[in-house]
């Protein structure tokens, strides 16, 4: 049986997430969710999605979702943001507890986003976001890049593919240890 996972479009509808400019969150992170979906089902894995259109669902919503699906791994995709513009950039990912399976999959989605190009911020443990602590299976929230740093906006949109990869690589990897080549 396939390997499950849910990846989540952060956002929505008429929640648009951070804005910068005329970029809109809820836009990359659904284009970014479909592409990084599509690289995973190519690979052979089983992918549900919270979103594929313009629609909003709360995050207790998108986690029950997860849960219903009975998944392997849930994956939220988002944009960081900051106070002000080209303040920060780099991509940070969050997760529920240290020393779990979700840690290791996003040590290793920021391991590949670095070699996009992407700063490596660091992991991070964050209880509190719904969509860490409601789900019954390991899951992680990337921030893929700041929307308000021309840095990141850059690597965003002149390396989208390879951004996605890194994202869906770092998760093969996690899964699959036993395919890759670590250096």
């Amino acid at each position: 049986m396939a390997y499950k996972i849910m990846i989540d479009a952060g956002h929505g509808g008429p929640d648009n997430g951070a804005r910068y400019q005329n970029r809109l969150e809820k836009e990359d992170n659904l284009a970014m969710a479909l592409a990084v979906g599509n690289i995973l089902e190519q690979y052979g894995f089983w992918v549900e999605y919270t979103r594929k259109t313009d629609v909003y669902e709360s995050p207790y919503e998108k986690a029950q979702k997860g849960n219903k699906g009975r998944v392997d791994l849930f994956v939220s995709i988002h944009r960081n943001s900051s106070p002000m513009p080209n303040q920060y950039n780099g991509v940070e990912t969050l997760i529920y507890e240290n020393g779990s399976f979700a840690e290791k999959v996003a040590e290793n989605i920021n391991r590949q986003m670095e070699w996009v190009g992407y700063r490596k911020i660091r992991v991070m443990k964050r209880p509190d976001l719904i969509v860490l602590n409601s789900t019954t299976m390991p899951a992680v929230l990337i921030e893929v890049g700041f929307i308000n740093s021309d840095i990141d906006n850059t690597l965003f949109d002149t390396l989208f593919y390879e951004t996605a990869f890194a994202i869906a690589d770092g998760i093969t990897m996690s899964i699959y240890p036993e395919n890759y080549v670590w250096s």
